[in-house]
């Protein structure tokens, strides 16, 4: 046998030899591929992170779009059906396939367009990962401050001139305090501006004047208010875990800052 044929037969040899060993894993890969991956026809579009396939809901993963009557609900909704609507979408499982509501929990796809994704980029939802940060985290978050960067929707920065004046000083997630402080000259009304985490959970200021050089604080309790200090109400917890963002808004729905951790 010369060399010639010698290589030839160790090259076979390795080759019959990668396909052997790696035979589980890609038969793993492909079935886990196609549990987890389907593609369908959008039904309905209920909201801005809602979709229906098949007669049943699919809650769009890694975002949270406004609820139907808040400030840009129905742009959402608008720009979803644009993309999706009577048209056949790839839908990818999360790791966890369903919510408590029992809707699938899905990335969209339209070719290779994240939908979800260009919901963020365009400002119209928040990332929201309230499971824990997946593969797809960064990318969200890349697009979030992409879209900051444009100043559209719901990232448009406030205008009002206490914008400039309410600075986070404490957010402390793990004790749930959040302290804010006006460093300007003068007072700043906050009636009506919020705060809000990635998800529904909302403070509403009401009422209530920061003057100048003073700070506020908002706990997670159900005690009595005292003066500077306010509860959110009802809440056994607003900051999860796993990672959040504070998103503070003026009485127009602009932003006036955020911060993850």
């Amino acid at each position: 046998m010369n060399t010639k044929q010698k290589n030839i037969l160790l090259l076979l040899f390795f080759i019959i030899l990668f396909v052997g060993l790696n035979y589980n894993f890609l038969d793993k890969f492909v079935l886990g591929f196609l549990v987890n991956y389907e593609i369908v026809e959008v039904e309905r579009v209920i909201d801005g992170d809602t979709i229906v396939v098949n007669g049943s809901s699919r809650r769009l993963l890694g975002i949270n779009s406004p609820e139907k009557g808040e400030k840009y609900s129905l742009e959402a909704k608008e720009y979803l059906e644009n993309w999706v609507l009577e048209k056949d979408v790839g839908l990818k499982y999360g790791a966890e396939k369903e919510d408590r509501y029992g809707r699938g929990l899905v990335y969209t796809f339209v070719g290779t367009e994240n939908i979800n994704l260009k919901l963020v980029e365009q400002g119209f939802a928040n990332y929201y990962f309230p499971s824990g940060k997946d593969s797809y985290y960064n990318n969200f978050r890349k697009a979030w401050e992409k879209c900051i960067g444009n100043n559209i929707n719901l990232c448009e920065k406030s205008i009002d001139v206490c914008g400039e004046c309410v600075e986070l000083k404490i957010f402390n997630f793990e004790d749930e305090v959040v302290i804010f402080e006006n460093v300007c000259d003068f007072d700043c009304d906050l009636n009506n501006w919020e705060i809000k985490d990635e998800g529904r959970k909302t403070f509403l200021f009401e009422n209530f004047v920061l003057k100048n050089g003073e700070e506020i604080i908002i706990l997670v309790d159900d005690l009595e208010d005292e003066e500077g200090v306010f509860y959110w109400s009802g809440k056994n917890y607003v900051w999860t875990n796993t990672g959040d963002t504070l998103f503070l808004r003026d009485r127009e729905g602009r932003l006036v800052l955020w911060e993850s951790y």
